[in-house]
């Protein structure tokens, strides 16, 4: 079903806006790229990079690591700063 014109005006015009406010990207239609390339840093475990999606920490975001004592936190965190030094 097509949104009626006025509506699909009004849509255009508010994502133009937020584009230009918040830049390029800040919004996306579902289908309409794929995903965007993320620059990663390797966890230092393959295993994990894996599980995680992506091959490792996206670079530039805040990531959190929890989980029971002794659980090995503090050495995946070692790791990543080793990683991200390279």
């Amino acid at each position: 079903m097509a949104l009626a014109p006025d509506r699909d005006k009004a849509l255009d015009l508010a994502l133009a806006q937020i584009d230009k406010q918040f830049g390029k990207g800040s919004v996306m239609r579902l289908g309409d790229e794929g995903r965007a390339p993320i620059e990663v840093i390797p966890t230092g475990s393959i295993a994990l990079d894996v599980a995680l999606g992506i091959g490792g920490y996206p670079r530039g975001r805040v990531v959190e690591v929890y989980g029971p004592e002794s659980s090995g936190k503090t050495t995946v965190a070692l790791h990543a700063v080793a990683n991200a030094q390279r």
